[in-house]
């Protein structure tokens, strides 16, 4: 995809013209001084649309360990939305560009409170303590960290964006898209192709998203007035070591979010997925049972032992690639010491930018409001000590610096890196506190995602000339809708959290963060046996791949296993790793054979298919609790 920078020198600037600063060039060219931006409209259907996307992406997440992306599904349906009440008379005005640019910072932070860490992070929890805080200072909990992230975006986003000018590209894809939808739809552009390709990518969307509705409720609503259900999972014809493969895991999933979820993912991961669950649960766990390494041939007890090779690969590739990126490692710490450093010619007042950008003593007012909150938080609901407490602040300011760097420069945010780093780090500091260790690496991770999220946005917002500050106050109204939706969204999932980690409700990375604590908290002698072997041999694996993908040649990539797809294999039942393999397949074979069906099918099929049947499994449950479904 090709962007004009907007930071670039105009092309008809003499050779020995001085560069133009490209803030001011922005203001002059790009900046739409006086339209309208985050309007209650473009509020509303934020946070109506990021909330019911969170309830999607928190169905998502417990079934594959994947937060999916919120922003571009977000515009797409509220231009459709308000295309459709124009056509109906119900509202006159245009719903503008960068209406829908607001709209989608709203949702975005209210579709991502599933992941930085928060629902891995709380599902560990559940999982190796019985704490169970409160549904109302979840909330706030998980608001507070939200906001910080937000907050810590301020610093550095005159830097990465508008001076640095970095790719963020979900953020680029984002802004084209817009710009193609609305500049077709409402200025006459000749062909309308952008317009009509908006309109019939919402289309797809909703029968897509029907169809998924529709096969869920089909499978999972259960009553004696519905004549039949269709099954859950197809048996294959084929034994492994004695016993029918299902008892493996290995089946085909009835599941369309699974097929969507693989659909969204490169092949790579997606082979790789297949791969690695095909050798866990074919080749390795057999043997582990005729060793009697497990007690049972189960999911949980297989999955009991092969969690520590799969967390290790996955810990241990995530820290070499963050590692790796040691240049975006060293411009972060250079770009928080110029903060107070105050190197800038000219004082904020002076500055015409200034009276566009967020203040920058909004970040320290930020945290001076949110930081106490989230100390007493930390004490009051997991026991961490006051002073480690105190630690955490300015430990997620430098993660969430770090990680909205890598994120602006790969488009990757370092979370399966940065919750692992906090986690080894109050290891030592207060040995033995599980809830410590998991809920102090959520105050990163989510500090982290939410920051690089908001950048994201913000660059979004850079190349179509929108108010940063609006932006910003724009998430903070997603941060609260997505923290209202996302705890009592949870509980209604999840009413016995000892499901988690279930072949139904894998929560894989529930399942590494929980890992990753009990063996800091407690040592590596209570693994069962043989694992610590295959720690090791996951450890190394997950470094040398991390190797690979970043300098095996552009040729040589494709056929590199991805660490991720190969470590989440090992975490979840290998039906789920079939299904996903199979929409990556069809999807990859789509956009190989027939290229510009693939760009317009594959997102807005793969993501009604995702959010219909997510939606439908969370609407059974309420019709269960109301009584009108069987549970």
């Amino acid at each position: 995809m090709t962007t004009m920078n907007p930071s670039a020198e105009p092309a008809s600037a003499p050779e020995n013209a001085p560069a133009k600063d490209p803030e001011q060039q922005w203001l002059d060219t790009v900046y739409r001084k006086g339209e309208k931006q985050l309007t209650p409209r473009a509020i509303i259907a934020g946070m109506l649309i990021g909330g019911v996307m969170c309830l999607s992406n928190l169905y998502v997440f417990f079934k594959t360990g994947w937060s999916l992306g919120v922003t571009l599904t977000a515009c797409i349906l509220a231009f459709a939305l308000f295309e459709l009440l124009r056509a109906a008379k119900l509202t006159r005005s245009e719903f503008t560009i960068l209406e829908n640019n607001a709209m989608g910072s709203v949702a975005s932070a209210a579709g991502y409170m599933t992941g930085g860490g928060n629902m891995a992070a709380f599902g560990a929890l559940l999982m190796v303590t019985t704490m169970r805080p409160s549904a109302v200072w979840l909330m706030v909990w998980f608001g507070v960290i939200a906001a910080m992230g937000v907050f810590a975006a301020i610093p550095i986003k005159r830097q990465l964006i508008n001076k640095e000018a970095l790719a963020f590209p979900t953020g680029t894809a984002t802004a084209e898209t817009l710009r193609s939808m609305h500049e077709a739809a409402h200025h006459g552009d000749a062909n309308a192709e952008g317009a009509g390709a908006g309109k019939e990518k919402a289309r797809l969307l909703g029968i897509a998203g029907l169809m998924g509705a529709l096969l869920a409720f089909l499978r999972d609503a259960k009553a004696a007035w519905i004549p039949f259900n269709l099954p859950g999972s197809i048996a294959l014809p084929f034994q492994i070591a004695g016993r029918a493969a299902k008892d493996w895991t290995i089946m085909l999933n009835c599941e369309l979010v699974l097929v969507g979820a693989g659909a969204l993912m490169s092949f790579r991961t997606a082979w790789s997925l297949l791969l690695s669950g095909m050798a866990g649960y074919a080749i390795l766990a057999p043997r582990l049972a005729e060793e009697h390494a497990i007690k049972e041939v189960s999911y949980k007890a297989i999955v009991g032992w092969t969690l520590w090779p799969g967390a290790a690969i996955l810990v241990a590739s995530g820290l070499t690639s963050f590692l790796l990126d040691y240049k975006s490692i060293v411009r972060s710490f250079r770009g928080l010491s110029g903060i107070f450093t105050g190197g800038a010619k000219k004082s904020e007042k002076e500055e015409p930018i200034a009276a566009v950008e967020c203040p920058a003593w909004w970040f320290p007012a930020g945290f001076a409001v949110l930081a106490p909150i989230v100390i007493l938080l930390m004490g009051f609901l997991f026991q961490i000590p006051f002073w480690a407490g105190i630690i955490a602040v300015p430990l997620a300011v430098v993660m969430g610096f770090v990680a909205a760097r890598v994120t602006g420069e790969t488009d990757v945010t370092p979370t399966k890196a940065l919750g692992p780093v906090t986690q080894a780090v109050y290891g030592l500091l207060t040995p033995g506190n599980l809830a410590g260790n998991i809920m102090s690496a959520n105050v990163t991770g989510g500090v982290g995602l939410h920051s690089a999220d908001l950048l994201t946005d913000l660059k979004s917002g850079w190349l179509l000339g929108a108010s940063p500050r609006q932006q910003l106050k724009g998430q903070l109204f997603g941060v609260v809708a997505g923290a209202l939706v996302v705890v009592p969204a949870f509980w209604l999932i999840m009413p016995d959290p000892s499901v988690l980690g279930s072949e139904e409700w894998p929560a894989p990375s529930c399942l590494v963060w929980a890992g990753v604590s009990k063996a800091f908290a407690g040592g590596l002698g209570g693994l069962p046996p043989g694992a610590d072997r295959a720690m090791v041999i996951g450890l190394l694996l997950g470094v040398v791949l991390a190797l690979a993908e970043r300098f095996a040649p552009k040729k040589v990539l494709p056929f590199v296993p991805s660490p991720a797809g190969l470590g989440i294999a090992l975490v979840i039942p290998a039906s789920n790793a079939i299904a996903m393999f199979i929409g990556a397949t069809i999807a990859h074979v789509l956009r190989k054979t027939k290229p510009e069906l693939g760009e317009r099918l594959t997102v807005p099929v793969s993501s009604g298919w995702i959010a219909g049947e997510s939606l439908m499994g969370i609407a059974i449950k309420l019709l269960m609790v109301a009584g009108v479904l069987q549970k």
